[in-house]
């Protein structure tokens, strides 16, 4: 029964958030990672309890509950028996989590959240460009050039040469088999490709210094060199992020 024939027949339809508990949990969930995140709700204390979340985000108890799940799950808080729900230190957050990385991104100033995910990536990459060196067919490294050529004449097309930049990086990863590092990669690219603090600077001439970067690795994996496959991978993953990287702290993460 449609909500015009409830009405028709004499009854109240629900309004249509009560229809939607779902997505009133996922949005309750959101809004309190942010609070979390942001330090509203300091680690150590407690949720506020369930009357006062239903009061300040007119919901329901049964959606209160729901977001606390999806908050336990994610590691942000704890539900302990007669201490309410404690926001758990920021050591236990699982950071792969899209709401908690985006949320975190975004609330730090100094860009060491992305220093850490490049510094993730560098590691994971140069390690799998190290077995691609060791393991690409031939049709792999036919790919990888074709790439790179491609990618010289893309380097006045911004959004066009990071799409083959990302497959570029993908033909390395696949050629490894390293369905875990590749998932790794690729869930913390996915979630921070589209944010400004990560993409920076993007002009012509850093295009063209990226790629000379993609060339030396697919130099090194086509010569069958797995030391200098992992060492020109975890260069280029380094100086492709400083050169566009615009934060007010120092990148003291990646040093090594």
């Amino acid at each position: 029964m449609t909500s015009s024939q409830e009405m028709a027949a004499g009854g109240v339809a629900d309004p249509a958030w009560a229809r939607r508990p779902s997505s009133l949990a996922k949005a309750l969930t959101a809004e309190l990672v942010e609070r979390i995140v942001r330090n509203v709700y300091p680690s150590g204390t407690s949720l506020p309890p369930e009357p006062v979340l239903c009061e300040t985000f007119s919901v329901s108890r049964t959606v209160v509950r729901e977001a606390v799940k999806i908050l336990q799950e994610k590691g942000l808080v704890q539900v302990r028996q007669g201490a309410g729900t404690i926001i758990t230190p920021s050591s236990q957050w699982d950071m792969l989590d899209e709401l908690i990385l985006m949320a975190t991104i975004a609330e730090d100033d100094s860009l060491a959240i992305l220093d850490d995910v490049v510094a993730t990536r560098r590691v994971l990459e140069s390690d799998m460009a190290n077995v691609a060196a060791r393991v690409a067919s031939p049709e792999t490294l036919e790919r990888l050039l074709a790439l790179v050529d491609r990618m010289d004449e893309l380097v006045d097309d911004v959004a066009a040469y990071h799409d083959h930049d990302r497959a570029f990086h993908d033909t390395v990863m696949q050629a490894s088999s390293n369905r875990i590092a590749r998932s790794v990669v690729r869930a913390l690219e996915s979630q921070v490709v589209n944010t400004a603090r990560y993409m920076g600077r993007t002009e012509r001439a850093l295009c063209v210094a990226s790629n000379r970067g993609h060339r030396r690795v697919y130099e090194r994996i086509a010569a069958h060199d797995p030391a200098g496959a992992a060492e020109a991978m975890f260069t280029h993953i380094t100086e492709a992020w400083l050169v566009r990287r615009s934060g007010s702290g120092e990148p003291t993460r990646l040093d090594r």
